[in-house]
This record gives C-alpha cells, sequence and structure tokens, in this order.
C-alpha cells in the first residue's frame, strides 16, 4: 500500500515536443539534399562542357554551399541562415529603416504617432459582446487578420495543491486543443508582462476609504503602507490574444462590422472556457485599455502619468494613432524606443526531455535587473485533417533519419519513437499545435543592459529553454511579443516552407 501511495503522489511531469524537420541524407533537410543531387548532376555536365577544371570549380562551389548549410550552431542555425540575416540586416541599416520618427516632426505625412514596423497599418475598432461587454477588434489590412484580446487574471500556484494545479493544466491543454476546432481561428498568444508598480493605484484606494474618525495608530500604519509597498512590488498581468482570418470558406474578404459582430456571439463561450484554466475571470479588452498597454510598453515612462490621471478619476483619452513611439531605433541586438531600452529573445529549443508544470515560473515571476518584462507564448493551432497529415508525415522523416544509417544515432532512434508516440496520440484524438516563445526586456537606461542579459541568460537556464536574441530583428521580435496578434509567420519574406527544409 505504502509502494501504491508513492505512486500515485508523484507529481505529473509534460514533454514530448518535437521540432518539426524534413526527410534528407546526412541532416540536409530536403532543400540541402536537393541541392546536393542537383550538384552532382551540374558536375557532371561541367565535365562535359569545360572539362576537369570546370567540374572541380563547380564541386567547390556545392560543397561550399552544402558545409554552409550543414554548419549549425547550437540554436540549430545553419551558416547559411547567419549570412543571410546579416547580409539582411546590412541591406536595411544602409537604407535606414532600422530608424523611426514619428509625430509632428517626423517623417510621416499625416503627423501622427502611429506604431511602427509590422504593427503599421493595424487599424482599431471597438464593438460589444452578447453580455454587453466593449471589445477591441484589430485588422491587420496586409494579411487580412482580425484580433480580439482577452484579459486574464490568473490565481497564481501559491499555496494550491498539486492535484488542482494538474486539472488547470489539463483544461488548458484542452483548450488549446479545442482551438483547432474553432472557425477560422490562425494563431493565439498568451502574454504575461510584469512592471513594477507606482503605488499611485494604492494610494488612490486607500485614500478612498479612510474615514475621518480613523484611529491615529492605523492612519499610521497605512502611511508607512502607501511608503514602503511600491519599493520592489511588482503588477503582473495576463492576456490572451486570438487572430482570425478575414476570409470567408470561398476567400471573399470580409468587413470589419461582420467580423465584429461574429465574434461578438463567441467572445462568451471564448472567455468563460478560459476560466477552468486557472485564468481567473477573463474578459475581452477594450479598446481605450489596449491603447493605454501599448502606449506604455513603448514608453514606460508613460505608465506614472496613466495612473496619476486615473488617480484624479480622469481617463487618458488615447487614441490608436497616438500610442507609437516618437522615436524608435534597432541595432543589431537591442531595440531603443522613447524612453527606454529593450532586448527581445527567441525560444529555439523547448526544454529536453519531461519537465514539472512549474517550469516557466521563474521565467513569468518579476526579476529586480528587469523594470518590465513580456513573456508571450505562440500558438498555432492545427484542424484534425491538417495534424493527421502532419504527425505522419512527422514519423515517416524520423523513421528515415533512423534508418538511413546502418548505425543510427541514440538521438535518432529516440526522435523516431517520439514521432510514433505523438502519431498515437493525435490518433486517438488529442490535439497538435505549433507553439514558439518570444521574450522581452525593457530597462529605462543603456547602462542596465548588461545586468539584464545576466538575468535572462539565468532565467532562461531555470525554464530550461534554449534562447537566442533576436540579431537583426529586434523591433519586429519586440511588436511579436506585444499582445497584438500579429502572426509572424505571415510577414515573413522566406517562405515558411523553405525555411523549414533548410
Amino acid at each position: 500500500m505504502a509502494a501504491a501511495d508513492s505512486v500515485r503522489s508523484a507529481p505529473r511531469t509534460y514533454g514530448n515536443w518535437r521540432a518539426p524537420a524534413s526527410a534528407g541524407i546526412a541532416g540536409l533537410g530536403t532543400l540541402g539534399t536537393g541541392i546536393m543531387m542537383g550538384g552532382l548532376v551540374m558536375t557532371m555536365i561541367a565535365i562535359l562542357a569545360a572539362g576537369v577544371l570546370g567540374a572541380v570549380v563547380t564541386l567547390a562551389l556545392v560543397g561550399t554551399l552544402l558545409l554552409m548549410l550543414m554548419t549549425k550552431d547550437k540554436h540549430g542555425h545553419s551558416a547559411l541562415q547567419r549570412l543571410s540575416t546579416r547580409i539582411g540586416w546590412q541591406r536595411a541599416k544602409m537604407a535606414k529603416h532600422n530608424h523611426y520618427r514619428s509625430g509632428p516632426l517626423g517623417r510621416t505625412a499625416w503627423g501622427k504617432f502611429q506604431l511602427p514596423g509590422l504593427a503599421a497599418a493595424s487599424q482599431l475598432s471597438e464593438f460589444q459582446d452578447s453580455y454587453g461587454r466593449p471589445f477591441a477588434l484589430l485588422y491587420y489590412p496586409s494579411t487580412r487578420h482580425f484580433t480580439v484580446i482577452i484579459n486574464a487574471e490568473p490565481d497564481g500556484a501559491s499555496l494550491v495543491d498539486e492535484d488542482q494545479i494538474d486539472v488547470w493544466v489539463a483544461h488548458w491543454g484542452h483548450w488549446l486543443a479545442s482551438l483547432g476546432h474553432e472557425p477560422g481561428i490562425i494563431a493565439a498568444s498568451v502574454t504575461v508582462e510584469t512592471a513594477p508598480d507606482t503605488g499611485i493605484r494604492l494610494r488612490r484606494e486607500v485614500g478612498q476609504n479612510m474615514r475621518e474618525d480613523t484611529p491615529a495608530i492605523a492612519r499610521a500604519m497605512l502611511s508607512e503602507v502607501l511608503t514602503t509597498y511600491p519599493e520592489g512590488s511588482a503588477l503582473v498581468s495576463a492576456r490572451v490574444a486570438l487572430t482570425f482570418k478575414g476570409t470567408d470558406r470561398n476567400g471573399k474578404k470580409r468587413k470589419e462590422e461582420d467580423m465584429g459582430r461574429e465574434l461578438a456571439s463567441r467572445l462568451p463561450a471564448l472567455t468563460q472556457s478560459l476560466n477552468s484554466t486557472g485564468a481567473g475571470a477573463a474578459r475581452p479588452v477594450n479598446a481605450q485599455e489596449l491603447c493605454e498597454t501599448i502606449r506604455i510598453a513603448y514608453d514606460p515612462a508613460a505608465a506614472v502619468l496613466i495612473d496619476e490621471a486615473r488617480g484624479q478619476g480622469m481617463s487618458p483619452e488615447l487614441q490608436w494613432t497616438d500610442v507609437g513611439p516618437a522615436g524608435a531605433q534597432a541595432f543589431w541586438d537591442k531595440y531603443r524606443h522613447d524612453s527606454a531600452w529593450s532586448i527581445s529573445w527567441a525560444m529555439t529549443q523547448a526544454p529536453r526531455g519531461e519537465v514539472f508544470s512549474s517550469v516557466l515560473s521563474q521565467l513569468v515571476a518579476p526579476h529586480p535587473d528587469i523594470d518590465r518584462k513580456r513573456v508571450t507564448l505562440l500558438y498555432r493551432p492545427l484542424d484534425a485533417a491538417t495534424a493527421a497529415r502532419m504527425v505522419e508525415a512527422d514519423k515517416r522523416n524520423a523513421s528515415f533519419r533512423a534508418t538511413a544509417s546502418s548505425r543510427p544515432s541514440a538521438r535518432s532512434m529516440a526522435e523516431a519513437r517520439a514521432a510514433d508516440r505523438t502519431a498515437q496520440e493525435e490518433a486517438r484524438g488529442a490535439g497538435l499545435i505549433n507553439f514558439g516563445m518570444v521574450v522581452t526586456g525593457t530597462v529605462m537606461t543603456a547602462e542596465q543592459l548588461p545586468d539584464m542579459v545576466a538575468a535572462m541568460d539565468n532565467l532562461g537556464a531555470t525554464a530550461r529553454v534554449l534562447l537566442r536574441p533576436a540579431y537583426g530583428s529586434q523591433d519586429s521580435a519586440f511588436v511579436a511579443a506585444l499582445p497584438l496578434g500579429v502572426v509572424m509567420q505571415s510577414h515573413l519574406s522566406v517562405p515558411a516552407g523553405l525555411r523549414e527544409s533548410l
């Protein structure tokens, strides 16, 4: 009985996530294998046309290209990918695309503080759902995507039984799997942001509830709380962004009014389904709240002004064309925007092996060396037909890599077993979803950047994830970490299929 009880009380672990990979010889992938075969054909043609010297030159060029494809760093990026990233960054820098100036003195014709980069063309409108709650609706004309944002108030895992946490995780997995059956949904993201508390809200709450006949000792205690509580305290917020395609089954473009009416009837069910995942009381974010969130993200110094305005009973009336930075500059490894500096990291490898449900707790928690931190999980749900096709293709590719050599490595054999388990779980009805992570840290001065980088390296190790700075695309990664529902794959210059084959 004791042994059985110990087995039942063992904490639950999670894992078996896999990075999609294409089949190929010697780890080259589909594209690399095609280049190798084409290079051999070109070498034979060169022998017939230009003799041995032409064949040697052709073989050297093809070999150099294959060597650049096979040489990879710890993040899985080949030398060819790093070279193309560097070339793209230099071209953008020479064209001064990394500089942004807005407002009346900016270079834009309309003189507004418009958002830069991928979110520049976004349009904001507001509707009401079936419960009468206003919600913001973002529209991206270039991709025809619509995004709604849901505000969550997580209960936290402190002093919560392990069984309850397992239930929350199970419901969260079920909620993610159900997104694959949600009509028209393209992507989802979860943003957990930590920021310093200004203390203005606490002073307002205490001032409104303190009576004139309050005892002196109670008044002194509250005064001490008001002066000491904001030091070291932090605000933690969580937002879920859902992105839908703006076309119907026939490919016809849908208007904002039509999409707003449809989402108004679907939002109550989406918010209620989040309650069982530990997200707390979920509600849609209105236009004013979204404007304030994005305004503070680009200019953290504005947080004090917005809190003071609320403390005086005035709501700052912000327009979507006023939430962008007055000036911004993207560097190779950092991003300067208004009153702050930011660095964004992208996850290149999920935790290896099995992990506990608290694996990301330290990563999303406040840190004294990072003024503001956003951890954004990006999800791309797959429908049942696509999931079945992908797991079978992944199973075949993993089996091919394991049997391509007479002495396969232990890693290739483990990948084959993991792909087989994934296919079995999908056949039993489990959902399949692609996911990634973007982490953005913000500090107020450039002198704080080294401390933030060191802190983020430690936090990534505690979360057992491999984080890589978004070199050459810090401005785009900053937008991806915001709760705006930007689908990065739809804005790539290189097609996603070609990137996966590399």
